[in-house]
């Protein structure tokens, strides 16, 4: 069997990171993945300072619970094809559990809720523990948020799994969005989404009043 860095290379070469950036905005995903664009604003600099303790590998034990922090740990599915690494692993006797960090505010139900949901899955496919649920941990409010693994959750994983293959391989980026999330994005000058969308709109068919109005 052949290993590459982050995984088994039966499971596919899907970064678990891309998930997220799906949910987010798919042009985002086919830019950063697909374009391989990636630009750094204030945001993503504070994420990879944020992110400086949790990118190392190594072990914490904690006496009092039992519970042994893994960080930086590779993970993969074969079953969905994904791999990418968990920023936080802990362990308890029966128990898996991964934390993602996020820099920003916690929003229910979005984009770091599915990324943290797939490294669960991964876990479970991986390990011969329970793993429960998975918590993201936002340098905002210095709070753990948990995240079931539900059957809802883990359709909404496969769903977003199953579309960004499809983004991956398509002929040509999605048209931009030109919404709210535009301002909070590090790829406004690369993507354009203003510019563009209203390229679109003064070009695209304009019906025709009529002549006896």
């Amino acid at each position: 069997m052949t290993w590459w860095p982050d995984g088994n290379n039966d499971a596919g070469r899907i970064p678990l990171s891309a998930l997220e950036h799906y949910a987010y905005c798919p042009r985002q995903a086919a830019l950063i993945h697909v374009d391989g664009i990636f630009t750094d604003d204030v945001n993503t600099v504070r994420g990879h300072l944020a992110h400086e303790r949790v990118d190392k590998p190594g072990i914490r034990a904690t006496a009092a619970t039992g519970v042994r922090q893994h960080y930086a740990v590779p993970v993969w599915s074969e079953v969905l094809g994904l791999y990418g690494r968990c920023d936080v692993v802990e362990i308890g006797q029966r128990t898996a559990v991964p934390v993602e960090h996020k820099i920003g505010e916690y929003r229910p139900g979005g984009p770091a809720d599915i990324q943290v949901a797939a490294q669960a899955l991964c876990l479970r496919e991986m390990l011969d523990l329970d793993v429960p649920y998975g918590e993201v941990f936002t340098h905002a409010d210095r709070r753990r948020h948990q995240v079931a693994i539900t059957d809802e959750m883990t359709a909404r994983v496969a769903e977003t799994t199953t579309a960004l293959k499809a983004l991956l391989v398509a002929p040509r980026l999605p048209a931009p969005v030109a919404d709210r999330r535009c301002r909070r994005c590090s790829l406004q000058d690369d993507c354009l989404p203003r510019a563009l969308t209203a390229t679109a709109d003064i070009y695209s068919p304009q019906p025709l009043g009529r002549w006896d109005a």
